[in-house]
Formats: C-alpha cells, sequence, structure tokens
C-alpha cells in the first residue's frame, strides 16, 4: 500500500550541499524551496542550482517549491524546471484558485498547494479541482499573520477540518498540516504531529532534520493500535455469523475498515530489517 508522504522536510534552494543530506534524513520528501529561503537578490542564481542539481541527483522525492505566481520569477522557476529527472513535484505557495496552476501544468509533474491566506481556505472548493494538484499543505505561519490570527493550535481547528474535508471530498491526499517552529521541543512536536494525524491530516512539514523521525514515528501507528487491530481481525475471523465485539465493543463494517487501514499502515512505514 502506498500512502502519502509523512515528513516534508524544506532545504534552502541555494544549499546545493544540503540536498543530498536532507534526502539521506529519512524525510519521505523534500522540499527544495526557491520561495522564503531564498533573498530577492539570490533566487536566479538558487534557480540554476536547484536546475544542476535534479539533473544529476535521481532521488524520486524532490519537490521545488517555486516562488508565488505574482512575483516576477514565478515564470522561469517553472520553466527552468520543467522535464528535469530528479523534480517529483512543483509546490505552489499561496495557492488561492484553480487557475493559479496553471502556468505549472507544462511541466507535467504532481502539483502541491500551500494554503496560507485567507482567500485561499475560503475558496478551498474550487481550489481543490484544480488540474494537476495531488495534495495541499497548510502554511499556518503565514495564515496566521494573513488571518489575524494569534495562535496555532485551537485558533486554528476550524481551518485544518476545512482542509482535511475539502482534499477528501475532491480526492486529494490527505493534507499536510504546518511547521512546528520550536526546533528543541522534541515532546512538543510529537505531540503536534500526533494532534494533526488525529485530525485527519496526512503528514507535517518539517524546517530541520532532527524533526522527520519525530514526525515519522507520530504518524505510524503506534504498539497498541497494531495490538488492537490485530485483535478485531482475528476476531471478525473467529466471529462466524454472529455478533463479535472486542474489548467489549461491537465490531462493525467502520471499525473493522479502520482496523484494516491501521494494519496497512503499520505495514507501509515499517522500517526494513
Amino acid at each position: 500500500m502506498s500512502l502519502p508522504a509523512r515528513s516534508i522536510l524544506f532545504v534552502p534552494g541555494d544549499r546545493a550541499e544540503r540536498f543530498e543530506k536532507a534526502a539521506a534524513s529519512g524525510a519521505d520528501l523534500v522540499v527544495i524551496d526557491l520561495e522564503d529561503a531564498v533573498q530577492p537578490e539570490c533566487k536566479t542564481a538558487a534557480r540554476d542550482t536547484i536546475h544542476d542539481a535534479l539533473a544529476a541527483l535521481d532521488w524520486p522525492r524532490y519537490v521545488v517549491r517555486v516562488n508565488a505566481l505574482d512575483t516576477e520569477w514565478h515564470a522561469d522557476d517553472v520553466s527552468a524546471l520543467t522535464g528535469l529527472p530528479g523534480l517529483a513535484g512543483l509546490m505552489l505557495p499561496k495557492a488561492q484558485g484553480p487557475s493559479d496552476f496553471a502556468p505549472m501544468r507544462a511541466a507535467a509533474v504532481p502539483l502541491h498547494g500551500l494554503v496560507e491566506t485567507v482567500r485561499g481556505v475560503l475558496n478551498l472548493a474550487a481550489l481543490c479541482t484544480a488540474e494537476g494538484l495531488v495534495r495541499l499543505a497548510f502554511g499556518t505561519v503565514d495564515f496566521q499573520v494573513d488571518a489575524g490570527i494569534n495562535g496555532d493550535r485551537e485558533e486554528l481547528d476550524a481551518v485544518r477540518m476545512m482542509l482535511v474535508l475539502h482534499s477528501k471530498a475532491a480526492g486529494l491526499q490527505a493534507p499536510v498540516d504546518g511547521v512546528s517552529t520550536n526546533l528543541t521541543d522534541e515532546a512538543g512536536l510529537a505531540d503536534d504531529a500526533r494532534r494533526s494525524r488525529r485530525f485527519g491530516f496526512g503528514g507535517k512539514l518539517c524546517v530541520h532534520p532532527r524533526q522527520v523521525a519525530v514526525v515519522n514515528a507520530a504518524f505510524a501507528p503506534d504498539p497498541a493500535e497494531v495490538d488492537w487491530a490485530e485483535r478485531v481481525i482475528a476476531a471478525l475471523s473467529a466471529g462466524g455469523h454472529g455478533a463479535v465485539a472486542v474489548d467489549g465493543k461491537l465490531i462493525d463494517k467502520p471499525i473493522v475498515d479502520r482496523a484494516r487501514l491501521v494494519l496497512a499502515a503499520n505495514e507501509a512505514y515499517a522500517v526494513p530489517a
């Protein structure tokens, strides 16, 4: 079973020496950033750096975040990256409508939309219909600034639910939650990631390699979940045609479906021996 990337690690586009290190971090996906991580005067050089690197690298999980549609760099970013063998996708910052992705379709790669404005959130139903779009990510930090909201927990719960529901309705991959900015608080990061998973997100953005393992672990089923799922399937197999219960709770089709998803995720995310 192929599952969406859990850990999505950003790396500056003007630091070529970090690209392969990021890929070796255990991240499911690496986003090479041409937008926020690169100063304006360095963007052209960074674009050339990425072009040369992706022409030589064969790791199949590099996505590039290009500059926003309304910038002077966007068209050249897309043009320079089109056709590169190492390019697994393009990410559009500040995605607000389906037409925003039109200039990127010529690249013929999966498209990712970073939702980080009020307009983008309020236009999710249309945004999710964009041709070529496979997944949304929540840019929580920029969204807070745009919305005038000061807080990243319950303050954004309604928005998180909108992203999950609209993605599901449109047949997109489960969305990616935003970054945890405290780089030294592993317990807080793990709690954030587990909370994102409970909300229905399929992954989380990372801004440092040390965050990757924590996020990967949080999005994989824990031993207690796997044990429960195995007992559900075993009870179903032994139950014949009568009512089946596990831990005193009746097992019906939605519970069985959930147990099968847990076991599939456990298998997909298992670390090879």
